[in-house]
């Protein structure tokens, strides 16, 4: 097979065993109000093993159950890719074999051990899990599959266009994560076949930016990819096979940064109830932040996983609120006795804040004995609400505090700076 067409895309619909679901198309009244745009997610985070990578993985394996026997299959993965291979070769009765960072979350691994696969663990990063695949696949005789780039792999992550194509034909915009490129180039070879007037845009995020910098250079261009929440789009380079098969079918790539997938993940669990992994946020990220052109459009957004540890999503969720303007962070100075705490605490409930932790600092902070720092954290509606609460400390005898100082102090503190008291 040179090439992905739309036609293989269809034999990998009808190669996929029941355990593959059929996700849903959710409307977002959110995301629409913010677009302007008439907004579907396509929600493959609730896919079978949480991730679309479990229609490239059945639909390899049926491929080469067709072909003849097949002795077992194996890979190197550390996420989606492990457990989508590990349920597909399940389904065909077929042993699988995933090699694993040792560093490699311990609920993926269990997970995957779940699912079937004999789970090894080598290495201290990818390109040594997968060095040892591929020594255990000589071995052992069995067949790589890897995660992205390859042809049946391809074809069948395009299976989730055919889905969107059969319920929503006037779509204007699909937008879609990329990291190596599988999900995309699937999803854009369908797409340009059964809606020719919708635009498909890729988003990455800034961390792992190559299929935008490849286009740049109009050739294959590695990265140097840094930390980042979207770890599963992480990946330095499009594929050999994927990235020409982009060139063709991708209208545009965007951009956007951690921040703006943090917050994204936040909505998506606040307001549509659904939890998204860093890569499946991307798309919804790239509206929040105006990054496409949506207005007047029905778009969908391909939600492509929900495999986040719940760890990650706690820390997620308070990053997102802080960067939205919904939690406030800030320190006030108070004379060391009784009642103080309770005027403030009184002052703060007046304006509708809630406090989420306050500690008292008396040492180490440059103030006078009797006179103390507090520090909060509050809960607030969004970044007006929060200077609500610097006015209502404003009108009750509070000013910015000097150098040195807590950020609002009671106005004579200055005045004593500046008389030299």
């Amino acid at each position: 097979m040179d090439d992905v067409t739309v036609d293989a895309v269809l034999e990998a619909l009808r190669r996929l065993p029941p355990t593959v679901r059929k996700t849903p198309l959710l409307p977002s009244s959110t995301l629409s109000r913010i677009s302007g745009g008439e907004v579907l997610l396509k929600a493959e985070n609730l896919q079978h093993t949480g991730s679309f990578k479990i229609r490239g993985a059945s639909n390899k394996i049926g491929a080469l159950r067709e072909q003849g026997a097949v002795a077992g299959v194996i890979s190197a993965s550390a996420g989606n890719h492990a457990q989508g291979l590990a349920v597909a070769a399940r389904a065909h009765g077929i042993p699988a074999t995933i090699v694993m960072p040792r560093a490699a979350a311990i609920a993926k691994v269990e997970a995957t051990r779940d699912y079937g696969a004999e789970v090894v663990l080598h290495g201290d990063s990818y390109e040594q899990a997968y060095a040892e695949a591929t020594r255990l696949a000589a071995e052992r005789k069995l067949t790589i599959i890897p995660p992205y780039d390859d042809h049946q792999i391809i074809a069948g992550q395009g299976t989730v266009a055919v889905e969107i194509a059969s319920e929503l034909r006037d779509a204007g915009v699909i937008l879609v994560p990329v990291g190596g490129g599988g999900l995309a180039a699937g999803v854009g070879v369908a797409i340009k076949a059964y809606m020719p007037q919708a635009r498909v845009i890729g988003v990455q995020v800034e961390a792992a930016p190559g299929l935008r910098a490849s286009l740049d250079a109009g050739a294959r261009t590695a990265v140097t990819t840094q930390p980042t929440i979207a770890d599963g789009v992480a990946v330095a380079a499009p594929g050999e096979i994927t990235f020409p098969i982009l060139q063709r079918v991708l209208d545009d790539v965007v951009i956007v940064g951690e921040d703006d997938v943090a917050q994204a993940m936040v909505l998506l669990l606040e307001r549509s109830k659904l939890v998204v992994e860093g890569a499946g946020a991307l798309g919804a990220a790239a509206l929040m932040t105006g990054k496409v052109d949506v207005a007047g459009k029905k778009t969908v957004v391909i939600l492509s996983g929900g495999n986040v540890d719940i760890n990650m999503l706690a820390r997620v969720v308070e990053h997102g609120l802080m960067q939205a303007g919904r939690y406030y962070s800030l320190t006030v100075g108070l004379e060391d006795k009784p009642g103080q705490l309770a005027v403030l605490s009184k002052l703060l409930s007046d304006v509708g804040a809630n406090v989420m932790s306050v500690s008292h600092q008396r040492f180490g902070i440059g103030l006078p004995v009797g006179r103390v720092q507090v520090a909060l954290l509050l809960e607030v509606r969004n970044r007006a609400h929060a200077q609500e609460v610097d006015a209502a400390l404003a009108s009750h005898g509070f000013a910015r505090g000097g150098e040195g100082m807590p950020q609002f102090v009671p106005a004579s503190w200055n005045e004593e700076v500046r008389s030299g008291e």
